[in-house]
């Protein structure tokens, strides 16, 4: 009998020496690097990652600081051009890409999100004289700017606009300028947040009504194999939520609460 208990004590164990092992190396293998959050950005689409004098700025820099915290860990930031970013989740170039990331069919079949931590609305941006385009549907047959692969290049094809491709937002905003396109889709609230430091620009915004275009529920993107670190980070976010970061982040630099439908 004694025998027999030693046996199972020594089982037991053994198999607690296993599982805590196996746990251990999953943490390990949750980044990259480890005690590391290595997070892939453009920083150059204000408000939500942005330079300002050499520093990365920015609702999403915030947010990705503020997560890494929350998770005991340091937070690294690897500015990638839009073409190569989501393409660098399976190269292993970062962990997670936070760069207003919009989840949708195509995306959630190639990679997994967290949960959304903006819900963004989506605008027109044209010349204040342009009376040729009212609402969305009128862009059918009409240059409109776009970034290949983004969710706003999906909007405008949706609806059948000559799409020029742009690689980022000032890039979009200097063709309408020029009268290279009648257009872009693009974020409302980048936008906004272009215009403050372009207070004599000719451009405007409309917002696009929900009726055509749902508000974007951004969210952070990883490859199929990090759901570990995926689950991590949405305990994360949830408290964020909870003690009022989100809101307070979103307020401070979209001037409103968007981190709710």
């Amino acid at each position: 009998m004694k025998k027999r208990l030693v046996l199972i004590l020594t089982t037991i164990a053994a198999l607690v020496l296993i599982l805590t092992g196996c746990s251990s190396n999953k943490d390990a293998a949750n980044t990259k690097t480890k005690g590391t959050l290595t997070v892939g950005l453009e920083g150059t689409y204000a408000p939500y990652s942005y330079r300002e004098d050499g520093k990365l700025k920015g609702f999403e820099v915030d947010f990705a600081r503020d997560v890494a915290k929350e998770m005991g860990m340091k937070v690294k930031f690897v500015p990638t051009k839009w073409d190569s970013l989501i393409a660098g989740l399976n190269s292993n170039t970062f962990d997670v890409v936070i760069n207003n990331v919009a989840m949708n069919k195509s995306r959630e079949k190639q990679y997994i999100f967290s949960t959304p931590y903006i819900y963004s609305r989506s605008a027109l941006i044209m010349k204040k004289d342009n009376t040729d385009i009212k609402n969305i549907t009128d862009i059918k047959g009409k240059k409109v700017a776009a970034g290949t692969g983004t969710d706003n290049y999906n909007k405008a094809e949706k609806y059948d606009a000559d799409i020029v491709p742009s690689q980022d937002f000032q890039t979009s905003m200097s063709m309408i300028d020029q009268g290279r396109v009648e257009a872009a889709v693009n974020s409302k609230e980048a936008f906004l947040t272009w215009k403050k430091d372009h207070k004599n620009t000719d451009l405007k915004y409309q917002e696009i009504s929900s009726k055509y275009i749902a508000a974007s529920k951004i969210a952070p993107i990883y490859n199929k194999k990090s759901t570990g670190l995926r689950d991590d980070v949405n305990k994360a976010i949830k408290k964020l939520y909870k003690d009022g970061t989100m809101k307070k982040l979103s307020i401070k630099y979209f001037g409103e609460d968007i981190t709710k439908k």
